[in-house]
Parts: structure tokens; sequence; C-alpha cells
């Protein structure tokens, strides 16, 4: 990463934080070979820098609880927060080695790393930040609780096959009171187009067709087609794709809904939106409801990916967890260390360790330890697995034509705010999508503002009479680079102070004076501390795809290397990559004898996928 001053990566807040003298007593400093994990609280960070820079966007406020708190009663597993840094460098490995080393705790590879602990394997976590959770961590400030990324909990209800958020919690024994969601998302488009996503199916498409009567049915039969390849996927037991004794039982068990599945594999939202809807603003307002779930239109949005979003949010519904999305991390990693499994936090792998087969056996880490397994689980983007963890030199030839297929999505301009409640009329919802300029330019930087109010459902994430808005908007990493600091924070304060303008003319007057705290992080922010490729939110199409038929999914042609998280099939958002941590530790399991396998059927099948790739 090039050198850059703390204070311009780590989106400070506007107004200065002073530095804590508490810091150097409070952080933990022992390493013994498995000390027990130490409960965090975290603190304002208008009192406390974190590790001596600048106050950071996401998890900076985190100090280890003192002596005295740790001497009483152990934390509860929602109070844990970051424990293990693992052992010390020189200890003896050799006692050591796992059956599955994961690189990265977001959503991906958490549920990969739980899935597998369940089964009875051996796992590591590994994690470069103090926390878990990636795009879907927290941080705190000033009584507010933030969540990084998304409000938006998909895959979170309470029946079918679906709701893989709450089957992964499940696994480990978790269950998280949640909070129901009445309007998924209220959109404000132009030319006026005010549409509420209600959480009953019927009234949204009351709502959406009285605002296009000529298309009533039109729209109606693309839901409703939508709704044929969800039922599909919420008959199955969703599990590896890449096992063929798994497929053949879901075959048996199910055909019609495999067959279903397989038809629609190659198809694109936009496709079959434009069989049925002929009106302009109509099919963009479909590009719209795609955006939010690939950051691009329907004509390049998996039919799959889209159906499984836009039913999901009227089938199980969106549920907030109460607290905080962060405690869906927390409570994985609790469930995942109460099964055997470890996780060590500021463990920056910095590559991925071969035997004399050329097999991937371990990672090593920037302090110089090195950590052997039988297996490796890359949480990272495929960017950042092929031509950093692993070398060029090692990079398949599949993985190289997966990066002509596919670019990096942009990245995001993200604004965390606290404000005086005043600012939002009654009954304000809490997701927002803003284009109130021109269609055509929904996927342009700063364009399409997303907005997340999550204390509209869960007041306790704010201080009294206190509410959290949180933007986030595309925005590009080329456009943040070759300033100064003063120019990047100037810049910040710039386009911040522009969006902020947009949401009080369209509908909040008065906002910009309700603000009481606010942090802006950029692309740079998003690199840093999600560790990713210019702060990418994952891949997007370089053309227009066939659908997911050349998403690739966990294996590699790298032997024990498998990748998880939003650069394999289903691609990007929390319920995508639970689901790609489902399938990679089925698929991780199988081949480690921990679930049935069939070399012979698995050889066959995984030449049958790979060409499939090559035919998009």
């Amino acid at each position: 990463m090039p050198a850059h001053s703390p204070l311009a990566l780590s989106a400070p807040l506007v107004r200065p934080s002073a530095p804590c003298p508490l810091r150097a007593s409070l952080l933990p400093a022992s390493r013994a070979a498995k000390p027990p994990p130490a409960a965090f609280v975290r603190l304002g960070a208008r009192q406390c820098t974190h590790l001596g820079r600048a106050p950071s966007r996401f998890c900076d406020s985190i100090v280890a609880r003192s002596a005295a708190a740790r001497s009483q009663t152990s934390a509860s597993p929602t109070e844990r927060r970051a424990g293990s840094s693992g052992p010390a460098e020189g200890e003896a490995e050799a006692e050591r080695e796992y059956d599955a080393v994961v690189i990265g705790a977001g959503m991906g590879g958490l549920v990969a790393a739980t899935q597998m602990a369940v089964r009875g394997m051996r796992v590591l976590l590994l994690e470069k930040y103090l926390i878990p959770g990636g795009s879907s961590g927290w941080y705190e400030r000033d009584g507010y609780t933030f969540d990084v990324g998304s409000s938006v909990m998909f895959g979170f209800g309470d029946k079918g096959n679906v709701n893989l958020v709450t089957r992964a919690l499940a696994a480990v024994g978790r269950k998280l009171p949640l909070l129901e969601d009445p309007v998924a998302v209220h959109y404000h488009m132009p030319k006026g187009l005010s549409v509420q996503v209600h959480r009953s199916y019927e009234q949204f498409l009351g709502e959406l067709t009285s605002r296009f009567p000529h298309e009533k049915e039109g729209i109606r039969k693309f839901y409703d087609e939508c709704w044929v390849v969800f039922n599909a996927l919420n008959a199955l037991e969703l599990q590896s794709l890449e096992e063929p004794l798994y497929l053949l039982g879901q075959f048996f068990r199910n055909p019609l809904s495999c067959l279903t599945l397989a038809y629609y594999l190659p198809q694109n939202a936009g496709d079959i939106a434009r069989k049925y809807i002929k009106d302009a603003d109509a099919l963009a307002f479909i590009d719209a409801e795609c955006f939010i779930v690939s950051t691009v239109n329907a004509a390049n949005t998996p039919m799959i990916n889209a159906a499984m979003v836009l039913c999901d949010r009227h089938y199980g519904g969106i549920n907030y967890p109460q607290g905080g999305v962060g405690r869906i991390a927390q409570e994985l990693v609790a469930g995942l260390e109460e099964r055997g499994g470890e996780v060590w936090y500021k463990a920056n792998v910095t590559e991925v360790l071969f035997d004399e087969q050329g097999r991937a056996a371990g990672v090593k880490l920037s302090d110089g330890r090195s950590v052997r397994a039988k297996t490796v689980v890359s949480n990272a983007t495929r960017w950042d697995t092929f031509g950093k963890l692993v070398p060029a030199e090692r990079m398949p030839a599949e993985e190289r034509a997966f990066q002509q297929r596919y670019r990096q999505a942009p990245s995001f301009l993200s604004i965390h705010m606290g404000v005086r409640a005043s600012a939002l009329p009654p009954g304000t919802e809490c997701h927002h999508l803003v284009l109130e300029t021109e269609w055509g330019r929904m996927e342009e930087p700063y364009e399409s503002i997303f907005l997340s109010i999550p204390t509209v459902l869960d007041p306790s994430l704010a201080p009294p009479d206190r509410h959290i808005l949180h933007v986030f908007t595309t925005a590009w990493m080329h456009n943040w680079q070759g300033m100064s600091t003063e120019e990047y924070n100037a810049k910040k304060q710039q386009v911040a102070s522009q969006i902020i303008a947009r949401l009080e003319r369209s509908l909040f007057p008065g906002l910009s004076d309700a603000i009481e705290l606010m942090d802006v992080g950029t692309p740079r922010t998003h690199r840093r501390f999600l560790n990713r490729v210019d702060g990418t939110y994952g891949p997007i199409p370089a053309r227009r795809p066939l659908g997911l038929l050349g998403m690739p999914f966990n294996t590699t042609q790298v032997p024990g290397l498998y990748c998880v998280g939003d650069s394999c099939f289903p691609g990007q958002g929390v319920i995508a990559v639970a689901f790609s941590g489902i399938m990679c530790a089925h698929r991780v399991a199988a081949d480690l004898g921990y679930e049935k396998r069939n070399p012979a059927l698995d050889t066959g099948l995984s030449k049958l996928l790979a060409w499939f790739r090559t035919l998009a």
C-alpha cells in the first residue's frame, strides 16, 4: 500500500478528536500460546485513538478492557470483540497444523469457518483488523453504534432454505433478536417517482403498478417470474454446487427445481424484464432494483441474484439484528470458538505457502510467522488472492480468464452521521435510494444515494433523541489518489456537503444544522480497513454476462486453495456471500473426508463446470 499519512487514510471526524492517555496501558501485551480471548469494550473516539493513529473510521475506538474487568466473570459472547493474535514467532508449529486456515473474517470467511468447525474440522480464522465482520462490521463513537456497511439484511427470515444468515447462526447454536422492517426500501427517483417496497408483496405490487397502470400486467409477470426462480432455490437444501453426490441427491428429490435453476443460470434480469415491460421509466425502475443488488443495471444482473433478493424481502422479510449488524459477526465468532475454532486478530497474511507438489499448505504472516494447514480458504477478493497472496507466476489460466470476464466494481464514499431526531419527519422509513436527476446517471459516481437510518428500527444504537444516518454512494479509487492530506480532506468535505445538500432538498430540510457527528470514508478508507483492492465492492461484468455462467465457484486450479466471498458464485451481498461460505465449507469437508465424495464424479463435474465457464 502506498505510504500515505494515517490522517489521510482514516476518514477522520469533521471535528478533531483528542488522543487517549490510556491507550498504551490498555492494549493487550500477552502473546501466550493459547491465551483466553480478551473481552473488549469500545470507547468514544473523542477519548482515544487507535494504535497511535488518527481516529479510524471503523473500529478505531476499540481498546482492551481493564485488568479489573477481566478479573470478573468472563464476558458473554456478545460482549467479546477481539481475542488472540496467535502464538508468538518461534513457537513450535508442528503441533499446530489445521484442517483449514481461512484468510479474512468477512461474512463469507466467517460462515465458511463455522460450517467447517461444526463438521469437526480444526479451523483457524485469520483477520488483519481488530474485529470480525469486514463490510458487516461495526464501530462506536460518542454513544452511537454504526454499521460499517448496509443495514439491509436479506437471508434473515425464519422459514425456508434461503434464510442463509439465520442458518449460519443456527449451525453454531446462535440466534439473534430481530426487528422487522416494514419497508425494505423507499425509492425517490427521477420525475418525482416515489415507490415503497412494502414487506407485503401484494402491497408493493399495488403501489408500483399504480405508478405505471399501463404496465400492470407486465410488471406482475416479471416479479412473478422472479418468484419461480426463488421458489426453486428455496426448495433445495443449499450446499456446494461443486459436489456431485449432493447435486444428484437434490435432483432426484427436486428435479423440477434443479432444471428451473439450470434454465435461469445463464439469464439476466434485464432480459426477463424486457419480455414483459416496454415503458422506459418502468424498466429504469427495474434497473434501480438490480442496482441495489449488484451496483449494475438489470441487463448485467444475473436473474438468480435478482430473484433471490427481490423475493426474499417479501418471503423472509428484511429483519435488522437488535444491537446492530456487527452482532452477526460477534455471534459467529463466539460459536466458532465454542466448537474449537480459533480466531487470530492483527494477523496480516502476506502469502500462501506451497508444498513440493505445488499444493497450498499454509500461509505466511507479515510478522514472519507461518501457519500450516491442509487447505487454505481465501476470503480476499480474487484480485487480492491471485497476484498478491499467490504470486503472478502461479496464477492459473482460469483465474486470468476470470479477470478478463469481470472487472472490479466501484468502491463507495460513505458518510456516517449522528443527527438530532428533529431532522427526520414522522414516519421516515429505514432505507432509501435517492436519484432525483436522470435515470441514465444511476451508475455514475455520487449520483445514486443509498441511505440507511437503522435507529428507526433500533433506537438503542444512538443517544436519546438522536438518529444515525448512513449514506453511501459509488466512488472510484482513481478519483481519490494523488492528493496531499489537505486536498484529500478538503475534497471529502466538499463531496459530503454536496450530498447532504441534496438530501436536504429531497428529504430532510434543515439536515445540515442537525448534524452533531460525522465521519466521511472514501475508497482509500475502504481499501485500508477492509483490505480490498481499490476498496472495490466486488466483481462486475466486463461485458454483458450470461447470467452466472461465468462466475467461478469455490475451488481453484491451485490444489488445496479455495476462494469464498463476493468473488465467487453467486456474487455480492450478505446473503450471497453467506451462500458462498456454506458451499465452500461443504466442498472442503468433502475433499478432506468429512463428507461423502466420489473422486471420479468430482473430476467429471469439475471439468464440466470449467467448460461452462468458457461459454461465458
